[in-house]
């Protein structure tokens, strides 16, 4: 028998989903100082205009300039995505990946405070470690869910789903992953398009492990089934897929 009512857990992530026009981007302009070999100003957007952005005019120039985007950044090489004895840097790298595709994925986010006065109708200026602070990947996963559609992002069960959307429209995914522990890194990745020796791993013809590209404690240009399932692993409480045409 059909059962029509919807779950409290339903219920919430339908909540979520719905844009918020009142909300506004939380962010700086690009800076000489944030540079692909320098670990200076993580926090703002890279000035260099030998960086393409996404071309898209239509799928197929989506694709290659993603695919020369990821040539570019080089997350396997440069300093900016390099491991420290400190931390990693998957949510800097990301957060590059979707400005340069032109898609917004905050590195920095408003402060409570300042959300409640812009929520309220006031205008606040994006001053750091003031009205906005960084923002690491497990509350990334906490923003996506919350406002994410408000920035255009649309939730996606299903990874062959969201590599046949990234690899048909040009499109940008992301697997994003919350560390049960409190205060400890989670983790977050683009899922990218394939190319013709890059690919991610199926089996009887759905993908399993999609092709994605990242920095972390080890960084890649290209990978797939080398991390296998990563989002699943028991360090993480929950997990969450995103598209963004």
């Amino acid at each position: 028998m059909k059962n029509d009512t919807i779950s409290p857990q339903h219920e919430s992530i339908i909540a979520n989903s719905l844009p918020d026009s009142r909300i506004k981007i939380a962010g700086f302009s690009p800076d000489p100082q944030s540079r692909l070999d320098s670990t200076e100003m993580k926090y703002k957007p890279i000035f260099d205009p030998t960086i393409l952005f996404r071309d898209e005019t239509d799928s197929s120039t989506k694709r290659a300039s993603i695919a020369r985007l990821i040539d570019k950044l080089n997350p396997s090489v440069n300093i900016r995505y390099k491991r420290t004895v400190e931390d990693t840097y998957c949510n800097v790298y990301s957060y590059d990946y979707c400005y340069f595709s032109n898609v917004y994925l905050p590195t920095v986010w408003w402060t409570d405070e300042a959300l409640q006065k812009i929520l309220d109708g006031h205008e606040v200026e994006a001053i750091y470690d003031d009205t906005v602070e960084t923002i690491y990947s497990s509350a990334i996963h906490d923003w996506f869910l919350k406002w994410g559609a408000s920035f255009g992002w649309k939730r996606i069960f299903s990874i062959d789903e969201m590599q046949n959307k990234v690899n048909t429209n040009g499109g940008i995914g992301i697997i994003c992953a919350k560390r049960k522990q409190k205060g400890l890194s989670g983790h977050i990745v683009p899922v990218v398009p394939e190319t013709n020796l890059k690919k991610a791993y199926r089996e009887d013809g759905v993908v399993i492990y999609p092709l994605q590209s990242q920095a972390g404690k080890l960084n890649y240009n290209y990978f797939s089934k080398v991390k296998k399932d990563w989002w699943n692993n028991e360090l993480y409480s929950s997990s969450v897929f995103y598209y963004h045409d």
